[in-house]
């Protein structure tokens, strides 16, 4: 949980609260506000932006400025004197809010990883690629999975599941994801392609570490 000013941020229940109130927020916009709250209070460049919002696609940029423009209306941030987003000219944007954290432990010491069979791999905090390509952080070699197959994206408030249009599906809890990234949960059970796998966390630090696709 993430407060700023008069919001609450809850990457794991997927909700935003002003005073206690939801606020509406399409799912390109919640994933941004995410961004920016984990990034405070760098600023986060055009080109990060895009290729994190629209991993592999070409989006103008009009888009992210008409993503930024809906996400500046849900927070009410209409004050040009002091904003709530502050755009950096030709660069980018960065949140202009003192963060407060909450939760039960301390994200600095919150172990995440996947578990597929008794083989296990760390996610680090920030973007995650699953797949066969080499550089991915979570390396799977399977055929049934595709090169850049999914992201998990790890933040001090949570971890966000997103299909990266992979030819054979991510699946949460047995069902195909669309392109809605979701909110993982200490046990849930995921699936890329036929590749079965387990998403973990514990305050108490991950078991004894044996790479995916060790043999």
């Amino acid at each position: 949980m993430v407060r700023f000013g008069a919001f609450e941020f809850d990457a794991e229940a997927r909700r935003l609260r002003r005073d206690g109130a939801d606020i509406h927020l399409a799912p390109k916009a919640f994933v941004l506000l995410g961004l920016l709250l984990e990034a405070t209070p760098r600023v986060i460049g055009k080109r990060e932006l895009h290729e994190k919002l629209w991993p592999g696609g070409a989006v103008a940029d009009a888009t992210l400025v008409a993503l930024i423009k809906q996400l500046r209306g849900a927070l009410d941030d209409h004050d040009r004197r002091a904003p709530l987003i502050r755009t950096v000219h030709r660069v980018g944007y960065a949140l202009e809010s003192p963060l407060t954290r909450r939760g039960r432990v301390s994200p600095s010491v919150l172990a995440r990883w996947l578990l597929a069979g008794q083989r296990r791999l760390p996610l680090v905090a920030g973007e995650n690629i699953v797949g066969r390509d080499a550089a991915a952080q979570v390396r799977l070699d399977d055929p049934a999975v595709s090169r850049r197959h999914a992201r998990i994206v790890v933040s001090g408030s949570g971890a966000l599941l997103e299909d990266l249009g992979s030819k054979n599906g991510t699946f949460f809890g047995g069902q195909r994801l669309a392109a809605t990234p979701v909110p993982l949960h200490d046990g849930s059970q995921l699936a890329f392609g036929t590749m079965l796998a387990t998403y973990r966390e514990s305050g108490s630090g991950m078991p004894t570490l044996t790479h995916l696709g060790s043999e």
